[in-house]
């Protein structure tokens, strides 16, 4: 254990994960209903439809249904069950509330309130669940061909190139690491 504590061995473990590649997707919390939450909304099913509308939904995000245990549920159904408000068959139930679902996969998604009649009346939601993507890094121009200037003495001379955009951004990390090492 004291070889962990080691300046040296906090150093290299330090650099290394300096190096490794950052996770840059952010995941998301959709509080469904904002304010209102899961309820039977007011303005009917345009209600849930209307707040889907301005949310965009990716894998690994979370749905976060709030609602009083014994008034709603929740069920992820098929959509042929979404459209006929059937709670035979559900994709999964959550009866206790509030609850937080997490998106696991692409595609639409149907989620209603199994308690009788509040599908009916509006309380349900479909949502359009997107793959997650890679953050792609942005793409490195060449760097140039070095450029001459001629001496007083007729040899060329290279000019100096700036420093490339990875290394400006590596140093501050290597650094970090190891002052951290230094004071740990």
């Amino acid at each position: 254990m004291t070889a962990l504590k080691s300046p040296a061995v906090l150093l290299v473990v330090m650099m290394v994960a300096s190096f490794l590649p950052q996770s840059t997707v952010a995941k998301t919390r959709h509080v469904v209903g904002d304010a209102s939450g899961w309820s039977i909304p007011p303005g009917g099913a345009t209600t849930y439809a209307t707040w889907a509308a301005q949310q965009t939904f990716t894998v690994g995000d979370t749905l976060f249904f709030n609602f009083t245990t014994g008034l709603h549920t929740v069920a992820e159904v098929s959509q042929p069950a979404y459209g006929a408000c059937s709670s035979i068959n559900t994709l999964s139930l959550n009866p206790t509330g509030p609850t937080t679902v997490t998106l696991t996969r692409p595609g639409t998604h149907y989620y209603i309130c199994t308690v009788v009649s509040h599908c009916q009346i509006g309380q349900k939601l479909t949502i359009n669940v997107s793959p997650v993507t890679a953050a792609t890094p942005e793409s490195t121009p060449l760097s140039p061909a070095p450029t001459f200037e001629l001496s007083p003495t007729g040899s060329p001379v290279p000019l100096p190139l700036s420093a490339s955009p990875a290394f400006a951004a590596v140093v501050p990390v290597t650094f970090l690491a190891v002052a951290l090492a230094l004071f740990y």
